[in-house]
C-alpha cells in the first residue's frame, strides 16, 4: 500500500495534487472526526482494540479509530476541528425550512464555514489513520488519510490548499481529492458530481493505473471505464450530498398554561399558583434518508 500510495503522489503532481506536508509538520495538531448523525445501528473501535462501543451523535473520535455499520445504518462525520454540533447552538445563525422531505419538526442550518464530511452507508468499516490541521496564518494545511475497508462512502471535501493532503485508502488502491463531492466503494467504484477524483490502483510491475473520475461521471472497476452519471443516479448523489453537509436542530414548540400566573386577592392576599408551564417538545426525526 506505501508503494501505491508514493506513486500514485507521482503520477498526479503535475495536475496540482502535491501531497507534501514536511515544511508543516512541526505545526501540524491533532484533528477530530465529530459524529453528527447517526441513524441505524453503528459502532467504533479506538486504536486497533478489539472492543466496540455503540456509536452515538455527538461522539468525537481521534485518528486511529474505526468505524463500522450495520447493513440498514448511515453515519455522518465531519472531519478537522469539532463539529458545533445543533444541540450546542439553540439559534443557528441561518435557518430555513429542511431540505429533506421526510424530516419533519426540524429546521436546516447550512455550516457557517465549509466542513468536510464524510458519510458512511450501510455495511461499511472505515478507518481514521490520519487527521492533521496546521493553521498558518494565512492558510490552513491539513493531512487526512482514510482506510475505507469494505462498503461505500460519500464525502464532501471543500478546496484544499496546495499543500493539504486528503486521500482514501481501498484494499487494491487509493483515491486522492483536491476539493470535491464524490461517492467511492472499497472495490473501486467511484462518482463525482463535482470536480473531479483521482484514482491509483496496483499494477504488474509497481507501475499504477491512474484514472480520473471528472464532474458528473463515474468508474466501472469491472469494465475499467468511466461514463456518464445517469440522471437517476446523480439526482440520489446531490440529495446525499444535501443532507450530508446539512445540520439540523429540533423545533421546540411551547404549550403555555397562563393558569400557572400568580394573582392578588383582596381579600386573600398573594395566591400562587400551581400549574406549572406545559412544554411539548417535538420528538426528534432522524434526517438524512
Amino acid at each position: 500500500m506505501k508503494n501505491i500510495q508514493f506513486l500514485f503522489s507521482a503520477a498526479v503532481c503535475g495536475l496540482a495534487m502535491s501531497f507534501t506536508l514536511a515544511a508543516f509538520g512541526d505545526d501540524m495538531k491533532q484533528g477530530v472526526a465529530t459524529v453528527v448523525r447517526v441513524k441505524g445501528q453503528a459502532s467504533y473501535t479506538l486504536g486497533g482494540s478489539d472492543t466496540w462501543h455503540p456509536l452515538v451523535a455527538g461522539k468525537i473520535l481521534q485518528a486511529g479509530s474505526t468505524i463500522s455499520t450495520k447493513s440498514d445504518a448511515i453515519v455522518d462525520v465531519v472531519l478537522g476541528k469539532q463539529a458545533l454540533m445543533p444541540q450546542a447552538q439553540p439559534t443557528p445563525d441561518r435557518v430555513s425550512p429542511a431540505a429533506d422531505s421526510p424530516v419533519r419538526g426540524m429546521v436546516s442550518c447550512q455550516p457557517s464555514v465549509e466542513q468536510n464530511i464524510v458519510r458512511l452507508s450501510g455495511g461499511t468499516t472505515l478507518k481514521i489513520d490520519t487527521l492533521t490541521i496546521s493553521d498558518t496564518g494565512v492558510d490552513t494545511v491539513s493531512d487526512t488519510e482514510l482506510d475505507l475497508q469494505s462498503g461505500r462512502i460519500f464525502a464532501s471535501v471543500k478546496k484544499l490548499s496546495d499543500t493539504s493532503k486528503y486521500i482514501v485508502k481501498i484494499p487494491n488502491g487509493i483515491a486522492g481529492v483536491r476539493g470535491t463531492k464524490f461517492t467511492l466503494g472499497a472495490d473501486g467504484s467511484a462518482a463525482c458530481i463535482e470536480h473531479s477524483v483521482w484514482l491509483a490502483f496496483g499494477g504488474s510491475g509497481g507501475t499504477p493505473t491512474t484514472v480520473e473520475v471528472s464532474h458528473d461521471t463515474q468508474y466501472d472497476p469491472a469494465t475499467g471505464q468511466t461514463s456518464p452519471i445517469s440522471p437517476e443516479t446523480l439526482s440520489q448523489l446531490q440529495a446525499i450530498a444535501l443532507a450530508a453537509t446539512t445540520t439540523y436542530q429540533v423545533v421546540i414548540s411551547y404549550a403555555v398554561n397562563l393558569a400557572w400566573l400568580s394573582s392578588m386577592s383582596p381579600k386573600n392576599g398573594y395566591i400562587p399558583h400551581v400549574n406549572n408551564p406545559v412544554v411539548v417538545v417535538t420528538p426528534p426525526v432522524v434526517p438524512g434518508d
